[in-house]
């Protein structure tokens, strides 16, 4: 509700559009009826979206053009490397995994001379491979936050060239939200600042893909009691859609916003103005737009 709220706020202070947006692509993880659940948890409140949530896993088609668009410039390449194969080559390579360290891609596939022979007559939608993003020699991206300022990740040497397309066949997170906010025209974005560590890697693929790059606001998490991002799994109790007022004003809380009372439309106001006196910045008109809801 904390993202929600902000991001429906944001919005609201720049005169844009705010856009919910159903962000299924890993299937498996997804819970039945969880979607649902979730518009109607936010119109109880007050947050309704004005354009209809787009849902990912039936935007394949976008996702496979964008993909062969990449292949047949050579900036994606399929890759059959299991996680056991990056470990193993790693260890070749005489490197150290230091705990919790995400492991760079070595790039193996992208210098195997038969992949990329056959990387042009193999569709995407084709075989049991991996898709990757061949990086740049110097991959590089730099972005200012409105809340945590100037920020910067060499992406080839943190993670490497990496996944588009699943081997399973699903599509990559990354992919899916660059093509999507392409798409709906999304100048800004409004999300929890555990997705910051993104940011790079979609503005490389922007890059690729020629798509503008939005603004980005990551907000401060919400915790459990030992420090863990707050969730269903640390505690976190189901929103109340029969006080959402009592629900607005938590989330307002976490936010920085004062305490307001009366109805929720009114409320919801004199928060707008709150907003925007803390966090927006005089724009060109040519540069407002939607604002879009992270998962």
């Amino acid at each position: 509700m904390v993202a929600a709220l902000a991001s429906w706020l944001d919005a609201r202070a720049h005169g844009g559009t705010w856009l919910v947006r159903i962000e299924d692509v890993d299937a498996p993880r997804c819970v039945p009826g969880a979607a649902q659940s979730i518009i109607e948890q936010l119109s109880a409140c007050g947050l309704t979206p004005e354009e209809t949530p787009w849902v990912q896993s039936a935007r394949s088609p976008p996702y496979q053009a964008a993909l062969q668009r990449l292949g047949r410039a050579g900036m994606a390449y399929p890759c059959g490397c299991s996680r056991s194969d990056i470990a193993k080559r790693w260890a070749e390579l005489g490197l150290a995994r230091r705990p919790h360290q995400e492991m760079p891609y070595p790039g193996t596939c992208a210098a195997d001379a038969s992949l990329q022979a056959c990387a042009p007559l193999m569709p995407p939608e084709e075989g049991r491979t991996a898709w990757r993003l061949r990086l740049p020699a110097h991959a590089h991206a730099q972005w200012t936050d409105r809340r945590l300022g100037l920020q910067s990740q060499d992406v080839r040497a943190a993670i490497g060239d990496f996944v588009l397309r699943r081997a399973d066949g699903l599509w990559a997170y990354q992919l899916a939200v660059v093509v999507d906010d392409g798409e709906q025209g999304v100048t800004d974005v409004v999300r929890g600042e555990d997705l910051a560590d993104n940011t790079s890697r979609q503005i490389l693929l922007q890059r690729a893909l020629g798509l503008p790059t939005p603004r980005y606001l990551h907000l401060p998490l919400v915790l459990a009691a030992d420090g863990q991002k707050l969730s269903k799994q640390t505690g976190a109790q189901a929103i109340d859609i029969q006080s959402p007022l009592k629900t607005l004003q938590a989330a307002a809380a976490c936010l920085g916003l004062p305490p307001r009372d009366g109805p929720v439309h009114e409320v919801l106001e004199r928060w707008t103005q709150d907003w925007a006196e803390q966090w927006l910045q005089p724009r060109p008109a040519t540069q407002q737009g939607p604002t879009i809801l992270p998962p």
